[in-house]
């Protein structure tokens, strides 16, 4: 590891219209926020997501969450710099500013509440502003919005910074699936290791005990370098209460964010709903969680509900082997909290349950949290 000071900036985004947050942290890290849908579907995504809320502030609570426990870091720790910059897309908040309200109050009221912020971490309007400089960058974004934001980025950005994404999902495009950290990497051409894990945003803010996984890259293929990035952003994030394990698999990692989250695109209403056009879409989708919810709301019991998760897990291991070609697909790593404890969490209280439960009890639910993550 480097011995060289690491400044912190922080930024975390959240606003009303689709969630987008974003950390930065490296010799100064910054954390760059959500932005969140202002219809209704934002109530379909509730506690799922490590560290993330609701659907409008899903991304928002997560940024916050994770932005506290940096923030805190940041403060006691000589290497890294005392100001973590959050990137806050603008909202009034009865009359002020919630750039206002964090910088002030220190606690981020519209989707974090009851939660105090550390003094230094710094609320900022200006993803670019709150950008510039940073040695680390830390990503919590709703992963359709990331292209747009690393536009927005790229020459605004230190050339040897590195990144860090908890952004769950893929990107399918022209040229079919893509990993978020690629997206990342492409864009901005720096060096980027993922965050995965069992971590649900106000437990993680509540301080309770949880594991997570980092990510990187091979120190084979990318250097040495790499390897002391997982160390240097390990001792940035962890607390005694958010253990955290480096495994040499980024994007096995990254995969299992992003298959335990897809979501469910579900049939016009007034269209006939049945168990076996259920789990069709479920093993077409391969949507573990949107299976789970499935068995709660067909009421068929703890016993089919683990074997959907098993069978689920199975599947992700199989597409994690068919997807990541050019590395190593260990199946210790689906055994730490990236792989089944993430899972786990997902089936039993996060919101694509939620949402599948209540589709298969009303008929009524449109679309589940993770469509996009199979849709681009």
């Amino acid at each position: 590891m480097r011995n060289e000071t690491i400044r912190g900036t922080t930024r975390v985004d959240e606003t009303s219209k689709k969630g987008q947050e974003r950390m930065c942290d490296e010799k100064r890290h910054g954390i760059c926020g959500q932005k969140s849908d202002e219809n209704g579907q934002e109530k379909a995504r509730e506690d799922e997501e490590q560290v993330d809320g609701k659907g409008k502030g899903g991304v928002a609570r997560r940024g916050s969450a994770i932005a506290k426990i940096i923030g805190a870091n940041a403060a006691k720790l000589d290497k890294f710099d005392g100001t973590v910059k959050m990137w806050v897309f603008e909202e009034t908040v009865n009359n002020r500013k919630l750039t206002e309200i964090i910088n002030t109050d220190h606690e981020n009221v519209k989707y974090l509440p009851g939660h105090k912020l550390p003094p230094n971490v710094v609320a900022v309007p200006d993803v670019v502003e709150a950008a510039t400089g940073a040695d680390i960058l830390v990503f919590v974004v709703p992963h359709q919005f990331i292209g747009k934001l690393c536009d927005t980025l790229k020459s605004h950005i230190k050339k040897d910074a590195i990144g860090i994404s908890l952004i769950k999902g893929v990107d399918e495009g022209p040229d079919g699936l893509r990993l978020i950290s690629d997206i990342i990497r492409e864009k901005l051409g720096i060096e980027v290791s993922v965050l995965m894990g069992a971590n649900i945003a106000n437990e993680v803010a509540d301080e309770k005990f949880c594991e997570t996984t980092i990510g990187e890259e091979l120190a084979s293929v990318m250097g040495c370098k790499v390897k002391e990035h997982g160390v240097l952003l390990k001792e940035l994030m962890q607390t005694c209460n958010f253990r955290i394990t480096v495994v040499e698999e980024a994007d096995v990692v990254e995969i299992c964010g992003a298959l335990k989250v897809s979501h469910l695109l579900c049939p016009p209403s007034g269209t006939q709903f049945s168990p076996s056009l259920m789990f069709s879409i479920f093993l077409v989708q391969n949507v573990v969680a949107v299976g789970a919810g499935f068995c709660d709301g067909l009421g068929f019991g703890d016993n089919t509900k683990a074997a959907v998760i098993r069978l689920g897990l199975m599947e992700m291991i199989a597409f994690a082997k068919l997807f990541c070609t050019t590395g190593t697909v260990s199946s210790a790593t689906f055994l730490e909290s990236c792989g089944v404890a993430d899972l786990i969490t997902t089936c039993y209280g996060g919101r694509n349950r939620k949402v599948a439960e209540a589709f298969a009890k009303t008929g009524k639910v449109r679309v589940a949290d993770g469509y996009h993550s199979f849709r681009g």
